[in-house]
């Protein structure tokens, strides 16, 4: 095939990893998973690094590893980039970013003139004199894209690059980081744990898990109708524990029709766009809970846990239930939501999926 095509069998540690994963050329893949499934040990398997038990990993129908055949990672045409931008601590800007060119045979003048040019297209024309540490954590993880992609590597593996980033830069060189990979049309890999990564950067996404594939489709497919706990809870869905009995789930306060879904343990998974959400005052909150224990049916009173920014307004997380629910800036100002405030959540019934345990 045109790209990359990989099956990667290996073991690290206590782990197995069996993971299948292909990219087409200039296409952008996702890989999402919980820490310790495996995921950079995929990456460091593709990038040469580390060694196959079994499988292959092709690029363009040239075969870079199997049982008993390894291309040298400096060979490979594939580059690997994660949190730690790693630049050189003695070199300026411009010649971190013309490293890789000069290393390719360019002359030091045809490659600090290419370094210029990616100063511009990352938006750091003035930057080019600076040392790392004159660099900020956004800068810096720019400079090392640039460095990465000046190289025109064949393969470009990104090992959650915007991890160790506040959130307003993260969203900076999420930006300049979707531009430079439409721009130079580079096959790439990205492991991530932030949704907002893989919806904003990818076409598809992969879910790993245990050192296995456990769902891969359309970023959209797999986060809208995820097929396990983690991949609900990567797609900011919400999680209730239930059971089903004689064709209805039951799980707190909710019930829901089940017909088909075998009897046995279920988890309800409420996206927050489907929860409603009423601000409850201390004196009433103890009130209901001393004469009505149980509440209306779809209903729970909870506590806010934690408050997520989200581009139109914040995503209130609650526990006992763990879900959430979207809220706008005017009901946060309104109602004056924070952590620890007590809430009623109400639930569309409708619009919960049952996801089998």
């Amino acid at each position: 095939m045109s790209g990359l095509d990989v099956h990667a069998v290996l073991r690290r540690g206590a782990l197995a990893i069996d993971v299948a994963v292909s990219a087409a050329r200039g296409e952008t893949v996702a890989i999402m998973g919980p820490s310790g499934a495996g995921k950079s040990s995929l990456l460091a398997a593709i990038a040469g690094l580390v060694p196959l038990r079994d499988g292959y990993v092709r690029l363009d129908g040239r075969e870079l590893s199997a049982r008993r055949r390894t291309v040298p990672p400096q060979r490979r045409g594939v580059v690997l980039l994660g949190q730690d931008p790693h630049l050189f601590p003695h070199l300026t800007a411009r010649e971190n970013i013309a490293f890789g060119p000069r290393a390719q045979g360019s002359a030091r003048a045809v490659a600090l003139g290419e370094a210029d040019e990616w100063l511009w297209r990352i938006g750091l024309p003035g930057a080019g004199d600076h040392r790392p540490r004159e660099l900020s954590g956004g800068q810096q993880q720019r400079i090392a894209l640039a460095r990465a992609l000046a190289t025109r590597p064949s393969v470009l593996l990104l090992d959650e690059p915007l991890t160790a980033l506040d959130p307003e830069t993260a969203s900076d060189v999420r930006t300049v980081l979707a531009a430079q990979l439409g721009t130079t049309h580079t096959t790439t890999l990205l492991v991530t744990h932030d949704a907002v990564d893989a919806a904003g950067l990818a076409s598809r996404l992969v879910l790993v898990e245990h050192g296995r594939v456990g769902q891969e489709g359309s970023v959209r497919d797999v986060l809208e109708r995820p097929r396990t706990r983690f991949g609900a809870a990567a797609a900011g869905i919400g999680r209730v524990e239930g059971q089903v009995a004689a064709g209805i789930w039951t799980g707190g306060a909710l019930s829901v029709p089940a017909s088909g879904v075998p009897e046995g343990s279920a988890v309800a998974l409420v996206r927050p766009d489907a929860i409603t959400v009423e601000p409850v005052a201390e004196s009433s909150w103890t009130a209901a809970l001393r004469l009505a224990p149980q509440p209306a049916a779809g209903e729970w009173l909870t506590r806010i846990v934690r408050i997520e920014p989200t581009p139109s307004g914040a995503r209130l997380h609650t526990s006992e239930p763990d879900l959430a629910a979207d809220v706008s800036l005017d009901d946060i100002a309104a109602h004056a939501f924070a952590v620890g405030r007590p809430v009623r959540l109400r639930v569309d019934p409708r619009a919960v999926r049952l996801l089998v345990t």
